[in-house]
């Protein structure tokens, strides 16, 4: 049977398997160079999707500061210091200039003329002296800050806050500002929420974080980690005196805090954001129907002499801080929508079922100086 030789001389080299085999380098890149290219064509992709950011952040800017020097939609006027007579003090809502400015309207006349502060405030509160105002600065990343001014409109001092701005007070006598801000979520409501309160001087001395102070009730000092302390009112007549709102394991009290002694006592169940009357015998605040965090919140009266309550006629959920207008009369921010963008102040009588009524339109966070 025939067969057919079998070639067994060496075969002509093979390129490509010599270079597979590391002989040589053909149709194929070094590691080294296909992971330079790879992050050339990285570094290209970043630079490309930083420039669309830029340049969609620099047209929301511009859309945005359109929007903030067009025509106000309510008549206003620049400031120049604050007014001798009775005003209120607002974060302005009204579109066009001057929006989120503190701007202030003579007491008297609420619907008027508004004179814009040129401050941007997330919240603010005044006394005749003093005005404190807490802003979002727009940087990388975006900071908190908390500033005083002058009855000239002069900044006066500003610090650094540990997170999202939410209340601000100040003493009778203007030697004392308080502020809460969230360090974490934005809501009281809001699962797993922070906050930090901070007591400070005028003179720049801090008080200290309101979390440090003892928690006492009924004679026993609660050592819970979970302790939030929030609305710092302070009461007429003694600056080293306030009220605020303690919350831990789901409680909602009243406390009545003594800076000397670092402590804060609970006064009552139930209490949250408390305002002061300016007699100093009431309590307004935020009532909530389930008695804890969550659920609606009705504005009510507490008569600290009795201990009794008073549920105001506002049927719709408040979330802010009470101010009162006078000893009868409580006012309070309301949003227009879901967005937050727009607001008014609205203002009711303490007098049990008296209906509610605007007061100033396109407004937040009022305060009442006199």
């Amino acid at each position: 049977m025939s067969r057919t030789p079998v070639d067994t001389a060496p075969s002509s080299p093979n390129p490509d398997t010599d270079a597979q085999q590391g002989h040589g380098i053909t149709g194929l890149e070094a590691p080294g160079k296909a992971s330079r290219r790879r992050l050339v064509l990285l570094l290209a992709v970043a630079a490309l999707v930083l420039a669309g950011a830029g340049a969609y952040g620099l047209s929301a800017f511009r859309q945005e500061q359109a929007g903030r020097d067009a025509a106000s939609t309510v008549k206003v006027v620049l400031a120049t210091s604050l007014p001798a007579e009775p005003y209120v003090m607002f974060r302005n809502t009204a579109p066009g200039q001057g929006y989120g400015q503190a701007a202030t309207v003579a007491l008297a006349d609420p619907a008027g003329e508004r004179a814009l502060s040129g401050q941007p405030c997330d919240r603010v509160y005044a006394s005749k002296e003093l005005i404190s105002c807490l802003q979002t600065v727009n940087d990388i990343p975006t900071k908190y800050e908390a500033a005083t001014y002058d009855s000239s409109l002069k900044r006066l001092d500003a610090w650094a806050l540990g997170g999202i701005p939410s209340r601000t007070r100040l003493s009778g006598d203007s030697s004392l500002i308080a502020t809460t801000v969230f360090v974490a979520g934005h809501s009281y409501a809001s699962a797993g929420f922070s906050t930090e309160t901070v007591i400070r001087g005028r003179d720049g001395a801090v008080h200290g974080n309101l979390e440090d102070f003892s928690l006492i009730l009924d004679g026993t000092r609660i050592k819970a980690s979970d302790r939030n302390i929030w609305g710092v009112t302070f009461v007429p007549g003694d600056p080293a005196a306030f009220y605020a709102t303690a919350s831990s394991q789901g409680h909602i009290w009243l406390v009545r805090g003594d800076l000397s002694a670092r402590t804060l006592t609970v006064m009552a169940s139930g209490v949250e954001c408390p305002s002061i009357s300016p007699d100093g015998t009431r309590i307004a605040f935020k009532k909530s129907t389930t008695g804890t965090l969550v659920g609606h919140r009705n504005i009510a009266v507490l008569d600290l002499a009795s201990g009794s309550e008073t549920v105001l006629g506002e049927e719709r959920d408040i979330d802010d801080q009470l101010e009162w207008l006078d000893n009868d009369t409580v006012v309070y921010g309301v949003p227009r929508d879901d967005t937050g963008q727009d607001s008014d102040v609205w203002a009711v009588s303490t007098e049990a079922g008296a209906a509610p009524r605007l007061f100033i339109e396109h407004a937040w966070s009022p305060a009442v100086v006199r």
